[in-house]
């Protein structure tokens, strides 16, 4: 697969400059691709050059991501994040949006088509609706004040911590192979060159903040996700992989609070299904989209 390089671009949001890229196509429906946790625009090129023939495709970086600026007090939480998607869509100035969102960035998208129903066409939502009702069972079960205790002494933590150095770009490639064993060698070679930058002393580390090893300690109530989710007007598509640790929302009871959606699950796929079995999800997205 040729991949031909998108245009660079940035926006405003909460005094942060924010990256993303276009894949051209103006005069076509507008689409958002988003990536998860710890990942990057660029990890959606396969995608999105495919979908770009039909779709003008916007793909951002989160906050703390990518090309895109860390918060400087290390602000991560969930409604950052929303606030700059919504700032995203504000500044392209869409009166609708369709959506293909993926982990993290599937949280975010559908908390934001819950806020505005009327804006969002479609939502494709690949193993995004956060932690499965058991796990966060298990986590509150620790105590409130245990939990914020140990977010302070992590993000402590984190703040000391200085970013992985990789030698060479060779030993960052070789530590996303082992991160993914389901990719093809150039899939890893892609997501790494520009998932990695050179540091002075000619080093390679992760584009990501480091805080954002540290996830917020509290979540937001059930019933409060809940009263987004069923706001939901469009069509949504959950996609999960069959040797993913994400709970699937049909086994575990949340996909009853959708108006309208398709749960469907792919064999032999992990957490990041849309790269390990392409064109399978391609075919999906298409037809559902």
């Amino acid at each position: 697969m040729s991949i031909h390089g998108p245009t660079a671009n940035s926006f405003i949001s909460q005094r942060l400059r924010l990256h993303y890229v276009d894949w051209g196509n103006p005069e076509a429906p507008p689409l958002i691709l988003q990536h998860g946790g710890r990942d990057h625009c660029r990890s959606w090129d396969w995608v999105a050059e495919e979908l770009a023939k039909d779709w003008h495709v916007i793909a951002p970086d989160l906050r703390g991501h990518g090309d895109s600026a860390w918060a400087p007090d290390g602000n991560y939480e969930m409604n950052m994040f929303v606030y700059d998607f919504a700032q995203l869509v504000h500044t392209l100035g869409h009166d609708q949006v369709t959506i293909v969102a993926h982990s993290l960035g599937g949280n975010v998208s559908t908390r934001f088509s819950g806020l505005y129903p009327e804006k969002v066409r479609k939502l494709v939502n690949i193993e995004g609706l956060g932690p499965s009702p058991k796990v966060r069972a298990e986590r509150e079960a620790k105590g409130y004040a245990t939990r914020f205790r140990k977010w302070i002494e992590d993000k402590r933590k984190a703040s000391a911590r200085i970013p992985r150095r990789y030698d060479t770009i060779e030993a960052a490639f070789a530590r996303m192979k082992e991160e993914n064993g389901f990719l093809t060698d150039e899939q890893a070679r892609h997501l790494t060159i520009h998932g990695a930058s050179r540091n002075e002393d000619g080093t390679w580390s992760w584009k990501f903040d480091p805080y954002l090893n540290v996830w917020p300690f509290d979540e937001v109530p059930e019933d409060r996700t809940n009263e987004l989710w069923s706001a939901i007007t469009c069509p949504i598509l959950f996609l999960y992989g069959a040797d993913s640790w994400a709970s699937n929302p049909e086994t575990d009871d949340r996909a009853m609070v959708f108006q309208d959606y398709k749960v469907s699950e792919f064999e032999n796929a992990g957490h990041w299904l849309h790269h390990d079995q392409f064109d399978r999800f391609m075919h999906e997205v298409r037809a559902f989209l």
